[in-house]
């Protein structure tokens, strides 16, 4: 299977960034690839929560949803859309950050929305608390393909290995996780944690990252540390995305994940233990 790490630099502007997605996914599938993956927030990033109300949509009317699912369909192609950010019916007014693996025909084959928020304090100078404008999901989600079962997940789940086991044991070969990695903790965290998540499930996995520096509405400039990647069941780094917009491929061999497994069975050697 050939897979595409679409890398975005998006603004919070959704009609802007929309364009440039689908020229990557163009080129992605201009290139061969079965399956294509943007990066978490791929319609927009933004912490001003006033002004993302305005500019937001139900998953039911979203253009970005909706141009992204013709793509798949025009070009016969699975898309990981990292996620979207997307109106809720809920009371207190909170967003999903929705993940979606869009089919061959251009139907919504599952959705998957982040469990886990990004409440952290990065330094003293920089805070974000996710949690206010976004509601955490409640379900792992495993999603069939013609290829591969594939594990959902989105950018901090990346730091609960529970999660990426679950997904695991439940027959995920591949785990995808899009991102809008802090550049402060990507440069410290991103590569060990994308890895060990690969060599501790003896899965691929697949990590479409935003990067740059991205101008937002209502407050000070945001930057992600890109490096898409994706890491082979061994954990050998099959492929980097640098620092820049872009499409990186990587040939994937999806017999590897049986192989090694087959040599290293600890996915299957959990035990239950008391507490200290």
């Amino acid at each position: 299977m050939k897979a595409a790490l679409v890398q975005l630099s998006v603004t919070d502007d959704p009609a802007k960034n929309l364009p440039v997605t689908l020229d990557f996914i163009r080129e992605a599938a201009a290139a061969g690839a079965d399956l294509i993956a943007t990066p978490e927030c791929t319609n927009l990033i933004s912490s001003d929560r006033a002004y993302q109300r305005g500019v937001l949509e139900h998953e039911y009317h979203d253009p970005t949803l909706a141009a992204i699912r013709a793509e798949a369909e025009a070009h016969g192609v699975y898309i990981l859309i990292g996620s979207l950010c997307l109106k809720t019916e809920d009371d207190d007014g909170r967003f999903a950050n929705r993940s979606f693996l869009i089919g061959r025909k251009g139907d919504v084959k599952a959705r998957y929305d982040k469990i886990h928020m990004f409440d952290v304090d990065v330094s003293e100078t920089e805070r974000y608390r996710e949690s206010e404008g976004y509601r955490p999901g409640r379900e792992a989600v495993l999603a069939a393909t013609k290829y591969a079962e594939i594990g959902m997940s989105v950018c901090y789940d990346l730091r609960f290995p529970h999660l990426y086991r679950t997904l695991a044991q439940a027959g995920a070969q591949i785990l995808t996780i899009p991102a809008a990695f802090n550049d402060t903790t990507g440069k410290a965290h991103w590569e060990v944690l994308v890895r060990a998540r690969a060599i501790e499930n003896t899965c691929f996995v697949l990590a479409p990252a935003q990067c740059g520096s991205h101008a937002t509405h209502g407050d000070k400039p945001r930057r992600t540390w890109g490096h898409s990647m994706a890491v082979g069941p061994w954990g050998e780094v099959l492929a980097d995305g640098g620092a820049e917009p872009g499409v990186t491929l990587v040939d994937l061999d999806l017999g590897q994940v049986d192989a090694v497994r087959s040599r290293m069975r600890s996915l299957f050697h959990d035990r239950s233990f008391d507490g200290p």
